[in-house]
């Protein structure tokens, strides 16, 4: 067995010495000779290091925290425990290639591995033999690649010069731990121990204060006189900046003031920065100073710039806190301080444009246009928060982009979908290493104004987790009370957002927390009509798609005829995503055509849809026939619009069971049951044998049985047809209906009233019966909507059997016998 003598692992390193640290043995000549003797691998994983360099003989502890490096590492300890270990060119590069490494490392021997708390791996690395890399044979899981050895060029044991350059590195080494109070004195006994010249210059080498390229090539030099040579020339530059910085301490020791401590310190670091050739900051943070003073902040703003900017200058620029310590300082002079967009408030003007770019949506538009009428007249006024909330596709989202270019400011959109930590908003404390203000602030820096129109995009789709949540850190930025003063934990310092106008979008309120809605004015946008859409195909869609596949008009025409077969047959929606993906299909069709020199319509027929599109898909939510007792047709409300719902129900000889199928929710098998209830206590009023109702189970059920479904608004559907089973009457032809029902026979209102009354409409119903209290929601819904439709208002069961039940019995209607 070799000597053993025992070093801790950091005694040359800069940092101060763990008491717990592993004991590791120093390498003697018949270690060394045994490692010369040792055959290197052909092929071999290559561990790319972000900011050191390990040199043969060297043990050293690395942190792994990429997962390419802990698959290496966990490969590499299963069996063999060899790997190749490079220096990267840029240590900023997360994911290094072949061309991001340097091509001469060392092979060496994985000692241990430990998984640390953090998830991170440590592992304790010494190296073996340096050698070359030939060839990169993989990238991935990671780096692999097939090596030769760098043969070392030593000089004889006799050689005189060589050993007077070994002593003077020992002799340095020893004096520059007594000049460096950071290194413990226990050091001086390793040096003095170590038996091995070639050791002693990597050992040196790889503990002195050096930057990775400078240690790359002292690894690099394939002599090992010239090595040696080179690392006494980098002790001697270290020594003579301990000394003049001891000399510098020593000429100081008497009580400074403030102001002469800072200039010390900054001459300090001067003297240190010049006597190592090293880049002056000085000039750099000179120009952030005077950019400063341009800046338009007040007092308390520039005190805290001007005393962050002092910390900057003190802090050392090899330390990890000097890069932290300049983005903050940059992302101060960024930031646009009290720096403003000027609003052109030309309400005219801004109506064209809101009418340019989204057809319909009166209501909306008539919002906004008075919102930036109250600002025009009142100037210091704070922006409103808006909420658009609607189905998708129907336009919410480039509103705002509308709005922005109506004032003249500009747009920032961030989309909120499936957000989850709250630092995205808040931003990270400047405590932790990658530390970057939230996306609110470096979405304000993009924009270069403090008056943007920002436009929260899917804010119900937020989520929380173990980091935060991110919905009640919008509290403070969508409070006009608070957000004047916005905190973010990077910044450490309020920021205005109260001339910010920020406009939210949403599908659904729901999932919104209710502190968080109540900031906002929530404004509706529902979905189109088939007419709209039409409008909405023919002059922003049909000419977009044009555009977007290098045709022009005169190369393909879609009449008005062709565009709504097209929305009623092939979509069925609120918004108009969809229809614009079958229109890009037929200009794909067409353009597929003049690519290929092939004939085609210029202008669009019905047999050229059908070609294209196929056939039509949406026929299930048209109206079916009355022929059969128990069939209703209801209205239901969804967050992608209205629809309709067909209610079945069917009686079987029993004993007055009931069934309910079609994935009903709690509240819709509340309102079967007291659909129930009111027709036994009504039984002879509404012209039933109660007989019956003992005699006969009947089934109730709404198609689409995947589809959960729940709510009160089928009540009156749902009477409406059990009344015609146990009838055997026919329902009016083209009818639907919707409203919640109670023991008594009340009918009540209900939500959502326009989405089911369009999809009524699409579904070519004639006549709808409605809550009294609805007839209000009605009045606010534009006439071209409900042209053609008739609506029944109604407060009592008793009314809408009247009008939805007929007097004549249904096809082969059942004979409905009773026990005598």
């Amino acid at each position: 067995m070799p000597n053993q003598k025992i070093l801790a692992l950091d005694n040359l390193s800069l940092q101060e010495m763990d008491p717990d640290a592993e004991l590791i043995p120093l390498m003697t000549p018949e270690d060394e000779e045994e490692m010369n003797n040792e055959a290197l691998p052909k092929d071999i994983a290559i561990l790319p290091l972000r900011n050191t360099v390990l040199f043969p003989g060297v043990v050293i502890p690395i942190t792994a925290g990429r997962d390419k490096s802990i698959k290496l590492i966990n490969d590499a300890n299963a069996k063999g425990k060899i790997i190749g270990v490079v220096a990267q060119i840029d240590e900023n590069e997360e994911d290094p290639t072949p061309n991001d490494v340097h091509h001469i490392g060392t092979v060496a021997r994985i000692m241990r591995v430990l998984k640390m708390p953090d998830g991170n791996t440590t592992v304790i690395l010494q190296g073996k033999k340096r050698f070359e890399v030939e060839a990169f044979t993989q990238e991935e899981p990671y780096l692999k690649a097939t090596i030769k050895e760098v043969s070392e060029e030593r000089p004889d044991d006799k050689n005189v010069e060589f050993k007077t350059i070994v002593d003077a590195i020992k002799e340095l080494a020893i004096q520059i731990i007594k000049e460096s109070p950071n290194i413990p004195t226990e050091a001086t006994f390793a040096i003095k121990n170590i038996e091995s010249n070639p050791f002693l210059i990597n050992f040196v080498s790889s503990n002195m204060n050096l930057s990775v390229d400078e240690k790359q090539k002292l690894l690099s030099i394939p002599n090992l006189k010239d090595r040696a040579l080179e690392t006494l020339r980098f002790m001697n530059l270290e020594l003579q900046k301990l000394e003049v910085r001891n000399d510098i301490q020593s000429k100081v020791r008497f009580d400074l003031d403030q102001q002469q401590r800072e200039y010390f310190l900054q001459q300090q670091m001067k003297t240190i920065q010049e006597e190592l050739g090293g880049v002056s900051y000085e000039a750099e943070i000179e120009e952030m100073r005077a950019k400063g003073l341009k800046k338009k902040w007040d007092d308390n703003t520039a005190k805290h710039f001007e005393k962050e900017l002092s910390k900057l200058q003190r802090t050392n620029p090899n330390s990890p806190d000097f890069g932290i310590q300049r983005n903050y300082i940059e992302l101060f002079l960024e930031l646009p301080w009290n720096e403003f967009t000027k609003d052109n408030f030309d309400l005219k003007r801004a109506q064209k444009i809101l009418d340019r770019d989204h057809y319909g949506l009166e209501e909306v538009k008539k919002r906004i246009i008075e919102h930036l009428a109250v600002l025009k007249l009142r100037n210091d006024m704070k922006s409103p928060i808006l909420c658009l909330y609607g189905p998708p596709g129907v336009g919410k989202t480039s509103i705002g982009k509308s709005v922005a270019e109506a004032l003249g400011r500009e747009y920032i959109r961030m989309s909120l979908g499936g957000l989850r930590d709250e630092a995205e908003i808040r931003g990270h404390r400047k405590t932790y290493i990658g530390a970057m203000p939230g996306r609110i602030l470096q979405n304000i820096k993009k924009a270069k104004t403090s008056n943007p129109v920002f436009v929260l995009d899917e804010i119900d789709k937020l989520s929380s987790s173990h980091n935060g949540d991110p919905s009640s850190a919008l509290l403070e930025v969508l409070d006009p009370e608070q957000n004047k003063e916005f905190h973010d934990n990077f910044l450490e310092l309020g920021y205005d957002l109260s001339k910010v106008m920020f406009i939210a979008t949403s599908n659904s309120l729901s999932p919104i927390q209710p502190a968080l809605r109540d900031r906002m004015e929530i404004i509706e946008m529902t979905g189109y009509t088939i007419e709209e859409k039409i409008e909405i195909a023919k002059t922003h869609l049909l000419p977009k798609q044009l555009k977007e596949h290098g045709l022009t008009a005169k190369d393909l025409q879609i009449g008005k005829k062709q565009l709504e077969k097209i929305v009623v047959g092939y979509t069925r929606e609120s918004g108009v995503r969809g229809l614009e993906k079958k229109i890009a299909q037929v200009v794909r069709h067409a353009a597929k055509s003049i690519a290929m020199d092939e004939t085609y319509n210029v202008k669009v027929s019905d047999a050229d849809i059908l070609e294209v599109l196929k056939s039509p898909r949406m026929e299930r939510d048209k109206y079916e026939n009355n022929d059969v007792a128990g069939v209703v047709t209801g209205l239901a409300w969804t967050s992608v619009g209205g629809d309709i719902l067909f209610i079945e129900s069917l009686i079987s000889k029993g004993k007055g069971a009931m069934t309910m199928t079609g994935n009903l929710g709690i509240v819709m098998k509340e309102s079967v049951t007291i659909a129930l209830e009111y027709i036994r206590a009504n039984a002879e009023s509404l012209g039933i044998n109660p007989e019956v109702l003992n005699n006969y189970n009947i089934h109730i059920h709404v198609p689409e049985g995947a589809t959960p479904k729940d709510g009160p608004s089928a009540g009156i559907a749902m009477l409406t047809s059990m009344v015609s089973s146990f009838t055997q009457k026919r329902i009016k032809k083209n009818i639907a209906m919707t409203g919640e029902i109670t023991l008594r026979g009340k009918v009540l209102p209900v939500g959502g009233i326009k989405e089911k009354i369009l999809a009524a409409k699409r579904a070519n119903i004639k006549e709808i019966i409605l809550c009294k209290e609805n007839k209000r929601d009605i009045e606010e819904i534009k006439p071209d909507y409900i042209e053609g439709l008739t609506f029944h208002y109604v407060d009592k069961m008793c009314e809408v059997l009247a009008i939805a039940i007929t007097d004549q019995k249904v096809k082969n209607a059942k004979v409905l016998e009773t026990k005598k």
